[in-house]
């Protein structure tokens, strides 16, 4: 039997707590957060300890595995404080706010006996899988390039209700980190590793609520000479399908919801994406589950997940990169602020969203 604890009990631990109850060796024995209000309802709700500190839990109790749910600021202190006490972890995404911070969160999971995962969970998804597959096969010739574009939604209420999210210190950015984050790494996962990139990112709907982006664009080089094309904006008027095509020598596969897979003969294949009913959001997608079953199944094997704060720094310096190449002097100041987060234990603030 192993047992689980929830760090910051806010939108997305809905998601984690629901897969765990799937799974019939597994207890949530302790919750954290600082909200009061918060912590009190879901210490009620699963029947636990509620912590207000993540290192007085651990003082109480040794968890097999933490879920970390909490704003993105507080990603890799919390993840290290676990580490270092030798306590597996899985973490939401981003992997931190800033590419200092991943990267001390990188050098620690390499030198803790623990195990740490990444919530890319898109990179299961049954459409995604096939997409993968078939790519890395090479049945289908020569990869030529991809796009991928993310047409979203979101209202200045949104940000309003959680502010950490507008913010480069709480967020370490905004469409590209919180929403879009998943498709960059989607994107490097099939196509390859980024060797460059030049892009920009910009404040174009959301102005007077956020200090961050909410539109984006970029064109990146992979290793292997695939070139890709990214468009991202949070001022569509709703939440339209990712897309990501990708041609190659001889298809062309292009996922919307369900994978069309297009062949150069004529032949039309079509994958379709699992559904599964959730309290969570939709455009979080369906594969949360099984991510974290993954995670418990392999806690006894020896080598690293596969999601490893490595793996997911690709996504984390993609997007730093963008923000390098589109803010002045006085948005990198601030940026540099949030780089230069206190590295001592910090605490579980309220649940990321993506």
């Amino acid at each position: 039997m192993s047992t689980a604890a929830i760090i910051g009990c806010g939108d997305v631990s809905t998601i984690h707590t629901e897969a765990l109850a799937t799974m019939a060796d597994t207890n949530i024995v302790a919750v954290c957060d600082t909200d009061p209000q918060r912590l009190a309802t879901a210490a009620e709700q699963h029947g636990v300890p509620g912590f207000a500190d993540h290192l007085t839990l651990l003082d109480a109790l040794r968890p097999d595995v933490v879920h970390i749910c909490t704003p993105h600021n507080e990603h890799a202190s919390l993840a290290i404080d676990f580490l270092t006490r030798g306590v597996n972890v899985i973490v939401e995404k981003p992997l931190a706010h800033s590419v200092s911070e991943g990267q001390r969160l990188v050098q620690t999971a390499e030198q803790s006996t623990a195990k740490i995962a990444v919530c890319f969970q898109n990179r299961y998804n049954t459409t995604a899988q096939a997409m993968h597959t078939l790519l890395s096969s090479g049945e289908l010739g020569e990869v030529r390039g991809g796009c991928a574009t993310v047409l979203w939604h979101r209202s200045a209420d949104y940000f309003r209700d959680r502010p950490w999210r507008g913010t480069w210190i709480g967020g370490g950015g905004g469409l590209l980190m919180n929403q879009a984050i998943h498709t960059v790494d989607l994107l490097q996962w099939l196509l390859g590793d980024v060797s460059s990139i030049s892009g920009h990112a910009a404040t174009r709907f959301l102005g007077d609520t956020i200090e961050v982006e909410d539109t984006a664009e970029f064109v990146a080089e992979h290793v292997g000479g695939a070139r890709s094309v990214f468009y991202a904006t949070l001022a569509h008027a709703v939440n339209a399908p990712v897309a990501i095509d990708v041609v190659t020598e001889k298809a062309t596969l292009s996922l919307r919801g369900d994978l069309t897979v297009s062949y150069a003969n004529g032949e039309v294949v079509v994958i379709p994406e699992r559904q599964a009913p959730s309290g969570g959001r939709s455009y979080w997608g369906v594969s949360h589950e099984i991510l974290i079953r993954d995670f418990y199944t392999h806690l006894d094997h020896p080598e690293p997940f596969w999601i490893s704060p490595r793996e997911a720094a690709k996504s984390l310096k993609i997007v730093q990169d963008i923000y390098q190449q589109s803010y002045p002097a006085s948005a990198a100041t601030e940026r540099a602020t949030a780089d230069k987060t206190d590295p001592t234990p910090t605490r579980p603030l309220q649940a990321s969203a993506t």
